[in-house]
């Protein structure tokens, strides 16, 4: 039933978020070098891994850039494999737009249709995270991972590991269809949150190359 649910639902998503899709992806290619996408490998259901697509967000070569900068990796390892827009010098200042409204992530609903993932579900990780989920692994790997989630519906105020892995491992245990709509629901703000973020920072982001291209001409 979940899995009806998913490919209806995602299609459905992907259908109507299509102009948006395909204007977010217009815009990397112009905006930087490198592919559209970027396909991360990820732990998936019982721990086959994927590739986990997204927009791109960063220069194209933003891999071995976070391999070669020990003092960046640090801080990246620190932050439970993440870091912060204001920390992060690879994300380009579309990726930053992209983020901050979240629809870098329209194209795992590719990866749901695929069944590489479900719409609702602990978010997929990278290899280094698993260690936070110590025995618990096998657990947490039992279930494909979700586009939203209980961790997700956070928003920006996230918490990190070794909180995050509470967050995953009990949606695993006390997963029903009731408790999905539930988290689909608090979604809505969060998501509506950032759009209204990202379209600010697009404004901002347009004022300050007028000015910066008018006011030198006008002195």
């Amino acid at each position: 039933m979940k899995r009806a649910f998913d490919i209806l639902a995602a299609s459905a998503i992907l259908c109507l978020a299509l102009p948006l899709f395909l204007l977010s992806a217009i815009a990397v290619r112009l905006s930087s070098k490198g592919p559209v996408l970027f396909e991360q490998a990820r732990w998936g259901h019982n721990g086959v891994l994927f590739g986990c697509l997204k927009l791109r967000t960063m220069v194209a070569d933003a891999e071995d850039w976070l391999l070669n900068d020990p003092a960046l990796r640090a801080v990246y390892r620190e932050n439970g494999f993440k870091l912060g827009l204001d920390q992060d010098p690879r994300v380009t200042e579309l990726g930053q737009l992209l983020r901050k409204t979240y629809l870098d992530e329209l194209p795992q609903l590719i990866n749901v249709i695929r069944g590489d993932m479900s719409l609702v579900g602990p978010r997929p990780i990278v290899e280094e995270e698993l260690e936070w989920y110590g025995a618990d692994k096998e657990e947490y790997l039992s279930v494909r991972p979700g586009v939203f989630g209980a961790w997700t519906a956070q928003g920006h105020r996230r918490v990190s590991y070794p909180d995050r892995a509470l967050v995953e491992l009990s949606y695993v245990r006390n997963a029903t269809i009731l408790r999905d709509c539930r988290i689909l629901l608090k979604h809505i703000p969060v998501l509506m949150i950032g759009l209204a973020q990202g379209l600010r920072s697009g404004l901002r982001m347009s004022y300050n190359r007028l000015t910066a291209h008018t006011l030198p001409h006008m002195r």
